[in-house]
């Protein structure tokens, strides 16, 4: 027991190393899982990161037994967040809830959750589910799947508490994972909003012009070819929304591999012979109203810096942000350095262009239209 408890201390020390290292979403999450082993066995676990706003799924990567194993992608998005089971992601991070053992949680019957009993057991013979959900602050990051299969023990209670002890840290190492990306130069993208349509079958029967290459460029290089989730999940979404279950429309922001920020959303479809269940997925490159509240949440700003952050962005002066929030320029000038400090940069322009980075950068001399487009100075 000692033996265990002196393991599971120095896989906390590790992530929390980890999750300050600067290392890029990928890398880490592929690391802490690797380190977290010693500590929670499994035999696999898939890791998802999510938009803070929605939600809904940004990327999807596979460890262990399931590496490889490329079949039933569509499905996961699908049942994620097409039904509703109290053990969704979505749910738990909704709920508070950060850590959760289906077997725990069920009182070992299965058949209460559907997930299990129609997906995970019947194709992949996982025998329990653990979950844990990357919450730093307010902000959910992103959560992460652990599997046993049959013949091993279900996770228990002890070990979904240490979980729950570690979903700050991991929050933390994806929110700066985020960061290391934003400054990478863009590659070339394709241009323009483009449309595909998902049937009732979930088979994409009609796309717009240059629609293949941008789905191309949304999904590639993702991890086992799990990316096919993020698609899937917003069209799930879009069903619950259009049977009135919910009452947000489904929508994300995710980084293509292009480096591109594009945002994707996804609404139901009714024709005139009256089918339903078919979608369609809008994708389109992001405006600067969209990133910007994300990328300095992803800062780890106090909600005061966050407002300071904020009007340095709108060009207004330390005397003014002072007037403003009714403090002292001394301490606007504290507030700065703590910014500075936690996005890596030593000035205001640097922040700005940090806050932008090189998607707009090209663009900043130009208007910013009420859409929140950039058009042509006197276009």
């Amino acid at each position: 027991m000692a033996t265990a408890a002196l393991t599971a201390e120095r896989v906390r020390r590790d992530i929390d190393v980890l999750a300050h290292a600067g290392l890029g979403v990928s890398d880490f999450i592929g690391e802490a899982i690797d380190s977290l082993t010693r500590a929670v066995p499994h035999a696999a676990a898939c890791a998802a990161t999510v938009d803070p706003n929605s939600l809904i799924l940004t990327s999807v990567r596979k460890y262990g037994s399931l590496l490889g194993r490329n079949t039933h992608d569509d499905e996961f998005g699908l049942m994620e967040y097409g039904r509703t089971e109290d053990s969704s992601f979505r749910e738990l991070a909704l709920a508070g809830v950060d850590a959760v053992g289906v077997h725990e949680l069920t009182g070992g019957d299965k058949r209460r959750s559907p997930r299990m009993t129609e997906f995970m057991t019947p194709h992949f013979d996982f025998r329990d589910e653990a979950r844990l959900i990357l919450r730093d602050g307010s902000q959910v990051w992103g959560a992460i799947a652990f599997f046993r299969e049959s013949g091993e023990e279900p996770f228990d209670s002890v070990e979904i508490d240490y979980l729950d002890t570690l979903s700050q840290s991991m929050a933390r190492g994806v929110r700066t994972g985020l960061l290391t990306t934003i400054v990478a130069e863009p590659q070339s993208a394709p241009s323009g909003p483009c449309v595909l349509i998902v049937d009732s079958t979930n088979q994409m029967i009609q796309m717009s012009a240059g629609a293949e290459e941008r789905l191309d460029d949304l999904l590639a290089g993702r991890n086992s070819g799990a990316a096919s989730s993020v698609i899937t999940s917003l069209v799930g979404a879009a069903r619950r929304y259009g049977r009135g279950e919910t009452d947000v429309p489904p929508r994300l922001r995710v980084r293509a591999a292009s480096g591109m920020w594009l945002v994707v959303h996804a609404s139901p479809l009714t024709n005139a012979e009256g089918r339903v269940g078919e979608v369609v997925v809008t994708i389109e490159e992001a405006r600067p109203p969209d990133i910007v509240p994300m990328v300095v949440a992803a800062f780890g700003l106090t909600s005061r810096e966050r407002d300071v952050t904020q009007m340095v962005l709108q060009g207004v002066a330390t005397k003014d942000i002072a007037a403003t929030l009714h403090v002292s320029a001394y301490t606007v000038q504290d507030h700065l350095k703590s910014i500075f400090d936690k996005a890596g940069v030593r000035s205001r322009r640097e922040l700005i262009a940090r806050v932008y980075f090189d998607q707009y950068a090209p663009r900043m001399n130009e208007t910013l239209l009420p859409s929140g487009s950039f058009g042509a100075v006197g276009g």
